[in-house]
């Protein structure tokens, strides 16, 4: 008796595979502290299934992990996110989405190798987690742009205040999105890609 299958051996669903006219591929870090919405916005923008690595949070983190403001959270990525977005037919984004427990930080370091850029997702009801998350960008020379997601409830600062508290500097841009969103996701891609182009145009001029 032959129990071979006739099927045929099962690969990637055509929405997975990388179109034929990507000519760039480019690394993207998307961070915060613990519930910004990180493993949200990858879900939403990526055209394929993400690759997240969350788990149900435990005893552990009691005491250790802040959850003041996000107490209703029940699980946490432990890894990374993984997402990809075709910015345009040649271009696309690889999306990695960081842990945001200080505890999972020290995976950090792989995650950032070839990194081009960074989005820092920040949630207004707890701004001050974003400052060690920024500090850690600016040591490693990882150009990056602010997200303010939008959660219901949140208190509302106009921009150029969050980007003082924030001491950000003049050229790096601070927008609001909705990282539930696809658009508004992807805007913030857009902007970050942009904002590498005049970086980089800026360094070829001097």
């Amino acid at each position: 008796m032959d129990f071979r299958s006739s099927e045929p051996p099962a690969g990637p669903s055509p929405a997975d595979i990388l179109p034929q006219t990507a000519a760039a591929a480019v690394k993207i870090v998307i961070v915060g502290g613990f519930g910004v919405g990180k493993t949200t916005m990858v879900g939403a923008v990526s055209e394929i299934k993400p690759l997240t690595t969350e788990e149900t949070m435990t005893r552990a983190g009691v005491g250790v992990d802040d959850t003041w403001g996000v107490d209703r959270k029940i699980t946490t990525t432990v890894a990374m996110d993984f997402g990809r977005i075709s910015i345009n037919d040649e271009l696309v984004l690889y999306l990695f989405g960081t842990p945001g427990q200080e505890r999972f930080w020290f995976l950090w370091r792989g995650l950032f190798e070839g990194a081009l850029g960074a989005v820092v997702l920040l949630d207004t009801r707890r701004p001050e987690i974003s400052f060690d998350v920024i500090g850690r960008l600016e040591e490693r020379g990882v150009p990056f742009v602010v997200a303010v997601n939008s959660f219901p409830g949140a208190p509302e600062h106009p921009l150029e205040e969050l980007r003082q508290a924030l001491d950000l500097p003049a050229a790096v841009p601070i927008l609001v999105c909705d990282a539930r969103r696809r658009d508004s996701s992807r805007d913030v891609l857009l902007t970050l890609m942009r904002y590498l182009h005049s970086q980089a145009a800026t360094q070829e001029a001097m």
